[in-house]
């Protein structure tokens, strides 16, 4: 395999199996404030995020605290990591308590050219599934970036949904959902070094995390919707302790359009597609 040319990376794959084990579901809850899922019943939405990591040992990291690329990513030495968004089908909630498999498979590699320099773009197709059957299929995009000052506002405002939730993003929060994800990336916890060596004021907020959480207020909003799709993209950092809002709006029967941001404009956008709610 080329490490000179990132797309000979395309189609390479990778099977990581899990147990939806009851005691790191209730850790999940607790970064949420939330109650766990009983052992049977459905993780709630994105949940499947904290499962099914590779663990490495430290020696197998990155500067950064990521894996050091050239295994199942490809290379892409001295750059910037971001998960930058992505596209998810729901066809069955994944249940608590029970085995499940994850197959990752690297569908898309390419390189382009930004304002900000040499960008390199891959895309992970996941395949969770649980007794044999499909439960959530997505597609991630990361991009990794050469060393610039990241960008800190979108030019975008906040838009006037139908709900809204306020969100205090706390070093601990983020902390501890690093913790539950078993994601190492220093941007998330270490303050020297995401301030002096990646240039961010402060501590970042995780992609991720920020789009569970305006998935899950979507949900609250309407308890009855059925998930179908779920696409978002971010724009610009969020840094903790900043405090930002998740919301969103009904565009039409079946379609919701999802946002996350503050004072300084939209940081990221999302579309969710349900099952209309019967009117009453």
């Amino acid at each position: 395999m080329s490490l000179t040319d990132p797309s000979a990376w395309i189609g390479r794959s990778q099977q990581a199996h899990d147990q939806l084990s009851r005691n790191l579901l209730k850790r999940i809850a607790a970064t949420f404030g939330e109650p766990a899922p009983a052992h049977g019943e459905a993780l709630p939405p994105l949940w499947q995020w904290c499962f099914f990591q590779e663990p490495q040992a430290e020696s197998a990291l990155g500067g950064d605290g990521h894996p050091a690329r050239g295994g199942f990513l490809p290379p892409a030495a001295n750059r910037n990591r971001m998960w930058a968004g992505g596209r998810l089908e729901f066809f069955e909630p994944l249940r608590a308590g029970f085995d499940a498999d994850c197959l990752s498979t690297i569908s898309h590699v390419e390189e382009k050219t930004g304002r900000t320099g040499a960008l390199l773009f891959v895309t992970v197709r996941h395949e969770y599934s649980q007794d044999g059957r499909l439960a959530i299929r997505e597609e991630q995009d990361i991009v990794y970036r050469e060393p610039s000052p990241p960008k800190q506002g979108s030019g975008e405002p906040l838009i006037q949904g139908d709900w809204r939730e306020a969100v205090e993003p706390s070093p601990t929060l983020l902390f501890r959902y690093s913790a539950v994800t078993f994601n190492g990336h220093r941007i998330h916890y270490d303050f020297p070094y995401v301030t002096e060596t990646e240039g961010y004021p402060g501590l970042v907020v995780h992609g991720p995390l920020i789009a569970t959480l305006s998935l899950r207020a979507f949900c609250r909003a309407h308890p009855e919707a059925r998930l179908r799709r779920f696409s978002y993209r971010g724009l610009r950092p969020l840094i903790a302790p900043q405090p930002f809002e998740v919301g969103g709006r009904i565009v039409r029967p079946g379609v919701a359009e999802l946002w996350a941001g503050n004072d300084a404009g939209l940081a990221q956008r999302g579309e969710v597609l349900f099952d209309p709610i019967p009117q009453q």
